[in-house]
């Protein structure tokens, strides 16, 4: 009996855990956010979503490292539904011919640097620095070549200025348009942009790729300076971190199998 048992899991193993592209067929039953009661949420650990996620009756959230996994998870029908960054959800169900988005947004949020709680000169300096780039045009410049219909990922040039000191920056690359890794190299919006404020700075960007779950930590240990990576700001962020001014807006959204 015990080894019927065992060859009978391998077979609903091997039958159910989806394979390809299009995966297995399931039938939908979310069509808004109100249907998430009882279901179980795919999300990014740290992020906005997992904490939204948390609040929704019932719910079964299942914690990733990225949402690369929360969304295969989707995929092979351990979860329900995924809750992410709508750019980010864009740019990973393009692999997929069976997922899709649901039309209303689950949360707005605006996106903003951190930094490390009471640094309030360095605070000030990403702030005027923030400031001139959206009055200058160069934030906007930098979110057409990563953001919209027909991205070119065109990186941006640094400027030709004296730098002193470097600026650390934490980041999770696994967050595109964003912050991603291509050919060995963190490219995306975020990168960009705070190579923009290092040359208003005058100082070198570093870069150090971690999880997300572990960015505030960083910052706050003094082992990176900043951390941009699509953050929004969150009563709980704000007890360890503080923020500049939101740079950029953002939804989160639902991810469900058509």
């Amino acid at each position: 009996m015990k080894k019927f048992f065992s060859i009978f899991s391998a077979f609903v193993i091997i039958f159910s855990g989806g394979c390809g592209k299009s995966g297995n067929k399931s039938e939908q039953t979310i069509f808004s956010a109100e249907d998430l009661t009882g279901k179980n949420i795919g999300t990014q650990i740290g992020t906005t979503g997992y904490a939204l996620a948390k609040d929704i009756n019932n719910a079964n959230v299942e914690k990733y490292k990225d949402a690369f996994e929360a969304v295969k998870a989707l995929q092979n029908n351990r979860v329900d539904a995924v809750i992410i960054d709508e750019l980010t959800a864009q740019e990973l169900i393009s692999d997929y011919d069976n997922l899709k988005i649901l039309p209303d947004p689950f949360n707005e949020e605006e996106y903003a640097i951190a930094y490390k709680k009471g640094n309030d000169e360095l605070g000030q300096k990403l702030d005027d620095a923030i400031t001139k780039l959206k009055r200058d045009g160069t934030i906007s410049d930098i979110s057409k070549h990563w953001i919209g219909s027909n991205p070119d990922h065109q990186p941006y040039e640094p400027k030709n200025v004296e730098r002193n000191g470097t600026l650390i920056m934490a980041t999770n690359a696994d967050f595109p348009p964003y912050e991603e890794e291509v050919n060995g190299e963190i490219v995306g919006f975020d990168v960009d942009m705070a190579m923009a404020i290092c040359d208003e700075l005058g100082m070198e960007l570093k870069i150090k790729n971690m999880d997300f779950s572990t960015i505030i930590t960083s910052i706050s240990f003094g082992e990176a300076d900043i951390g941009v990576a699509g953050m929004s700001i969150t009563p709980d962020r704000q007890e360890n971190v503080d923020f500049t001014q939101s740079y950029a807006l953002s939804s989160q959204v639902i991810i469900v199998k058509e």
